[in-house]
């Protein structure tokens, strides 16, 4: 992935987190009816945010900071709802998603570098930081 921008690192490993999940439909159906009942909902969200965690480490992401967890948050959304696109419409229509998802974030990263005085989240996120790293 060294190659690319990080725009494209993510999207590829988006689709292949994908292609993996539709290669056993059947199984992925199961699993995510199993994940979807409320007494399991900590072990959906403990896969999602893994895999969302592998993804941006696959790509070369090490922040530390606020945006590892930013990152991290926005793309477990990014990859529940493309999985069930993905189930729902199949492929291109998963794909479309995520494009679009990535513009979506990119617009608002060049948004919020506009923004003047995020103390307060700078503040947050270097608590939540420490916490997690000492």
């Amino acid at each position: 992935p060294a190659g690319l921008k990080i725009r494209a690192r993510i999207r590829t490993g988006v689709e292949a987190r994908l292609n993996a999940a539709a290669a056993d439909e059947a199984a992925t159906r199961r699993w995510a009816g199993f994940l979807a009942l409320p007494l399991h909902l900590p072990l959906a969200l403990r896969l999602l945010w893994d895999s969302a965690d592998g993804l941006w480490r696959w790509a070369g992401d090490t922040a530390t900071d606020e945006n590892h967890y930013s990152k991290r948050a926005i793309l477990s959304g990014i990859l529940a709802s493309a999985l069930a696109i993905r189930m729902a419409s199949g492929h291109g229509a998963a794909m479309e998603f995520v494009d679009a998802r990535i513009e979506n974030v990119m617009a608002y990263e060049k948004w919020k570098a506009g923004l003047a005085g995020g103390d307060l989240l700078k503040d947050v996120a270097s608590a939540l930081g420490k916490m997690r790293y000492g």
